[in-house]
């Protein structure tokens, strides 16, 4: 989401606001994503499709709520691959975009602490759950193009409707990626300090992160292409 396209016109806050909201929202989606997985792994008796259905349902609602809370303020990227796609499409500047990854990654380690604190888990963790494989990495790729498509797309025609369009991606994108969608650089950095139901291993990282940027990028040269507007005679 950018500033511009959530931001009522006469409204205006420092940069400094901006980096606070966004590692604001990123902690409380980090705290959404670990809590969430924490309490469905307790409750669903040993069965996995139970506590994934939980850890979906607060993920897709909480963005929904965060993105329309603080998108207004910072536009609510709360992930370095959509601040990359808007870096890309000239949105933001470089200096910017990088505070706000800054930002992002320190918001969502705490929310990982946070998490693991409301739940008397030990705050320090490595997460032993490994998630490899060329499917998983192009369930990333899948998962983080569709997220920045669904929202250069809504921003574009809808911006009203964009936080709903991006909990519903969200929330889908659990259920239809091998990987449970992380599609997000800084959450996947943070939940690999979680070895908890929504962890994953700090060796099965990098090719996450990769396969994000990456499938960020393209959407960034298709929907650039796609939404551009053939000239009236």
């Amino acid at each position: 989401m950018t500033q511009a396209s959530l931001e009522p016109p006469l409204l205006a806050f420092t940069f400094g606001r901006r980096l606070a909201a966004e590692g604001l929202g990123t902690a409380l989606l980090l705290a959404v994503v670990i809590g969430s997985g924490v309490m469905g792994d307790r409750l669903a008796g040993g069965n996995v499709a139970i506590a994934l259905l939980g850890d979906t349902l607060a993920t897709g609602a909480g963005l929904v709520v965060l993105i329309t809370m603080l998108g207004p303020i910072s536009g609510a990227h709360f992930n370095p691959a959509v601040t990359l796609a808007f870096a890309l499409r000239g949105e933001i500047g470089v200096a910017a975009a990088a505070a706000y990854v800054a930002a992002q990654i320190i918001g969502a380690v705490l929310g990982v602490w946070c998490a693991h604190a409301m739940f008397a888990e030990p705050i320090l963790q490595i997460s032993t759950k490994l998630r490899d494989g060329p499917a998983q990495g192009l369930s990333e790729a899948v998962a983080t193009f569709g997220l920045v498509a669904a929202i250069l797309a809504t921003v574009r025609f809808r911006p009203d409707f964009t936080p709903v369009a991006v909990g519903l991606y969200i929330t889908s994108a659990y259920w239809f990626t091998a990987s449970t969608s992380f599609a997000n650089p800084a959450v996947t950095l943070a939940r690999s300090l979680s070895d908890t139901f929504a962890g994953i291993a700090p060796a099965s990282a990098p090719l996450f992160i990769a396969a994000q940027l990456a499938g960020a990028g393209l959407a960034v040269l298709v929907f650039g292409w796609l939404l551009k507007e053939t000239p009236k005679p």
